[in-house]
């Protein structure tokens, strides 16, 4: 298996897992700054939030184990998408430096199988070690402040289906334009045909070159774009003036 395929938890048996932030730690909605995560469910749904950057504790089986703060499986507990299995394949413990043998095998109800499971992305790439790696999701360093990670069920044939992700901005006249590509694993992208771009009750579908308009009233709003069988996009925020 590739090393990006290790952010999946493989066909271990299901660990419960009880979370326990760290004293003096808020919510997701509370957090001024830190990381976007999104987490994205086979039916397309999604749970999102702005996490702070410290780490957290989670009960595997009968060990009390701690994830380093600025890591995408400790942002991913932060965000509360749901109850959360674990595997771990290594040997963590009180000591954040240990775990990076945590994988997510679940969320919520949806189970890895096989090939098929949970990843995450930073950015538009797929992570190449595990979620609780003190090293940081490529091995060079710690998630910072500012960076958005996705999280979403890979159905892996020759890679993972491709993340969304929009450009939109106002053009005069109450008119919005807006450009979608879907992104690979490894980051390269490619302009995307009839996605679903939405805001403010507005849809509208993309042409062959990724692009699509929006008539909306002056006001502020967040833009989104789905395709079937494509990994929706973060909402882009857009000010449309009288």
């Amino acid at each position: 298996m590739l090393a990006r395929r290790a952010a999946l938890a493989g066909t271990a048996l299901a660990i419960a897992l009880a979370v326990t932030p760290q004293a003096g730690v808020g919510t997701a909605s509370a957090a001024p700054t830190g990381i976007e995560v999104m987490t994205v469910f086979r039916s397309g749904a999604a749970s999102a939030g702005k996490v702070r950057l410290e780490g957290v504790r989670v009960r595997v089986g009968d060990k009390r184990c701690a994830v380093p703060g600025r890591s995408a499986l400790a942002a991913l507990v932060r965000s509360r998408p749901g109850a959360i299995g674990l595997a771990d394949y290594g040997s963590c413990s009180g000591r954040a430096n240990d775990a990076s043998g945590l994988f997510v095998r679940s969320i919520r109800s949806e189970r890895n199988r096989g090939q098929n499971g949970w990843v995450y992305k930073v950015g538009h790439k797929l992570a190449t070690a595990g979620a609780g790696d003190p090293a940081g999701p490529f091995g060079r360093g710690r998630l910072r402040s500012g960076q958005r990670v996705t999280w979403f069920y890979c159905l892996y044939r020759s890679g993972c289906q491709r993340t969304l992700a929009l450009r939109a901005q106002p053009v005069g006249g109450g008119l919005v334009s807006v450009r979608v590509r879907g992104y690979d694993d490894a980051g390269k992208n490619v302009l995307v045909q009839d996605a679903k771009v939405s805001a403010g009750g507005q849809v509208a579908a993309t042409d062959e070159f990724g692009n699509a308009q929006l008539r909306l009233a002056p006001g502020h709003y967040t833009v989104r774009a789905t395709k079937p069988g494509l990994v929706r996009s973060f909402g882009g925020r857009v000010t449309v003036g009288p």
